[in-house]
C-alpha cells in the first residue's frame, strides 16, 4: 500500500495539528449507530436497582434520561465533533442476573453529512456512569466495561456490524 492510500486520522492536518473535518460537501444521508456497554455489579446491587428502591431513586429511568441528554450534547463534550440534528436517540437498559449487571444499548439517528457513532457511544457511557453514581453507595466495586460500537449504517463508508459479545 502506498503512503497515499494508507489509513490516516481524519482529525489531523497534514502537519499533525488537530482540526475539525469539513463535511460541507458530503451528501446528507440517513445515518444510524448503535453502541453497547455493561455495568457489572453485585447481585444484591442489581436487585436494588431493579426494585426501584435505591436511595437516590429510579436508577434505570434516570440513566435512560441521562444517556439521551448526553447524546444531544456530544459536540460539547468531545472535541472536534460536529453538532448534529438528532432525529432519534433511544437508550435501553436490560438487567441481566447472569452478569450480574445491566446491559445498556443506545441508538442514535440523524439525516446529515456525518455519522452518529459518537452520540451513541456517549449515550451509553453516560448512562453507565449514571448507574454507577446512583448505586455506588452500596457497591463501589461495580465495573463499567465493554463499551463499543455495535453497528452503524449510512454514509460513504457503508454499514458496519460487530459480532455479539462472547
Amino acid at each position: 500500500m502506498s503512503d497515499q492510500n494508507a489509513p490516516r486520522l481524519t482529525h489531523l492536518s497534514s502537519s499533525g495539528e488537530a482540526n475539525m473535518v469539513d463535511v460541507g460537501d458530503k451528501d446528507a444521508t440517513r445515518r444510524e449507530a448503535t453502541a453497547e456497554g455493561r455495568v457489572i455489579m453485585a447481585p444484591a446491587t442489581l436487585d436494588l436497582v431493579v426494585s426501584g428502591e435505591a436511595k437516590k431513586g429510579d436508577v434505570l429511568g434516570t440513566a435512560r434520561l441521562a444517556g439521551i441528554m448526553a447524546a444531544k450534547r456530544t459536540h460539547e463534550l468531545i472535541p472536534l465533533c460536529h453538532q448534529l440534528l438528532l432525529s432519534k436517540v433511544s437508550v435501553e437498559l436490560a438487567p441481566d442476573p447472569a452478569l450480574p449487571g445491566v446491559v445498556v444499548t443506545a441508538t442514535a439517528r440523524t439525516t446529515g453529512p456525518t455519522g452518529v457513532e459518537m452520540e451513541a457511544l456517549t449515550a451509553v457511557t453516560v448512562a453507565c456512569l449514571t448507574i454507577y453514581d446512583m448505586a455506588k453507595a452500596v457497591d463501589r466495586g461495580m465495573r463499567i466495561e465493554g463499551v463499543r460500537l455495535k453497528a452503524k449504517s449510512g454514509g460513504r463508508s457503508g454499514d458496519f456490524r460487530v459480532e455479539e459479545f462472547s
